[in-house]
This record gives structure tokens, C-alpha cells and sequence, in this order.
């Protein structure tokens, strides 16, 4: 696999930063998010999903994670990068 190819691990970063694990057959796909410049730490693409939850799950922090939690839309902490966007289109 070159430098130009995507890793395909899937979407894992939630599992490993919350627990909290979906059925892949519930994911819907938001958007591929790769704009230059959208990391500081260098070039990363981010491929954002969305996933209904049957039931209320309480998230368990984890990995780089150490304060996983929910937050209602309307009050949301200040989110890094281009989070915001991709929350937007989320929710549009």
C-alpha cells in the first residue's frame, strides 16, 4: 500500500475512545473530510459516519479519550480542527 492509499481500518477511533461499538450495517457514511491544512499535525483524512442507538449507552473513556461523554448539540465545548463542520454536515 502506497503513501496515497487509505488505511482501511474501518471505523475503529470510536470504539477505542468510548467502548461504545455499533453494527456496521447501521453506519451511514457523512462525508470524507480531507481538506489541506484541516490538521495542524499534519495531512489526515477523516471519514465521518453516523449510527442510531437502540438505547442510551454510557460511554467509557478511554485511549485518548479520558473525558467521553455526550453533549446536547446546543451546548457543545469548543471542538478541535474542522470538527465543527463535520458536525454540521451530520446534522444536516
Amino acid at each position: 500500500m502506497g503513501p496515497e492509499q487509505p488505511v482501511p481500518l474501518g471505523p475503529l477511533d470510536p470504539v477505542q475512545d468510548t467502548g461504545i461499538t455499533v453494527p456496521v450495517d447501521v453506519l451511514g457514511q457523512v462525508g470524507a473530510f480531507d481538506a489541506p491544512g484541516r490538521d495542524a499535525r499534519g495531512r489526515y483524512v477523516t471519514v465521518a459516519y453516523t449510527a442510531a442507538l437502540p438505547e442510551p449507552v454510557a460511554p467509557t473513556p478511554m485511549d485518548d479519550a479520558v473525558d467521553a461523554r455526550w453533549w446536547p448539540l446546543t451546548d457543545l465545548p469548543p471542538l478541535a480542527f474542522d470538527h465543527a463542520d463535520i458536525l454540521t454536515a451530520t446534522i444536516r
